[in-house]
């Protein structure tokens, strides 16, 4: 999980690469990457100042950019991904509850996304950008919709949804599955709901 700040420089190594690669060489093993947010990366400070505007946390400052280690892992294993922004949720109108999921759930021909309808609500989290249009490699199975009653340039952009989830099945040398989720939905701090559940359920037992 990456909550490495960016300032650390922290990289993985040649060595952690390989060892994860051969882990993911056997069936039957599963990989799951969750970098945090990117929030405050362009050098325009009125952006930075919209980012912490649409987030709406206090104690997530201007500038706050995580996981060069997991994005250097991530290029080594060749996951055409890279974490960006912070992005406020939708919640149901009238409540504080979270919107619920697009899921695309003729691609989840694995099941991941059985019995799960929404995540748990954190007010910055990473749209998980894909670099590559190579649509075998990696499928979307789930996007999370915008708060879009608080400005963003991703939102000014013409984007209404986030990328939540993503998978990339087994290909080639590769016999395991890599997921991409963020960090935050594998803790309670940040709520609960019997969807989780069945999320985490669906991690442990279809891997």
């Amino acid at each position: 999980f990456g909550l490495d700040h960016m300032t650390t420089e922290q990289e993985a190594s040649a060595d952690e690469i390989e060892a994860v690669r051969n882990f993911l060489k056997r069936e039957g093993t599963c990989l799951v990457i969750g970098p945090h947010h990117d929030v405050g990366a362009s050098a325009d400070l009125q952006e930075r100042d919209q980012e912490y505007a649409h987030h709406g946390d206090p104690l997530v400052p201007r500038q706050q950019r995580f996981g060069t280690y997991t994005r250097t892992l991530m290029k080594g294993l060749g996951v055409p991904v890279e974490n960006r922004w912070g992005l406020r949720p939708a919640v149901v109108p009238g409540t504080r509850q979270i919107a619920p999921l697009t899921a695309m759930r003729d691609l989840d021909t694995r099941g991941w996304l059985t019995g799960v309808t929404t995540f748990n609500f954190h007010p910055h989290l990473p749209h998980y950008a894909l670099t590559s249009e190579n649509e075998k490699s990696i499928q979307v199975l789930a996007r999370q919709p915008i708060d879009l009653s608080r400005p963003h340039p991703f939102t000014a952009a013409g984007n209404r949804e986030f990328n939540a989830f993503l998978w990339m099945p087994p290909n080639g040398p590769r016999g395991g599955d890599i997921l991409l989720v963020d960090l935050t939905i594998f803790t309670t701090l940040f709520g609960g709901t019997d969807s989780l559940d069945s999320f985490w359920k669906n991690l442990a037992t279809k891997a």
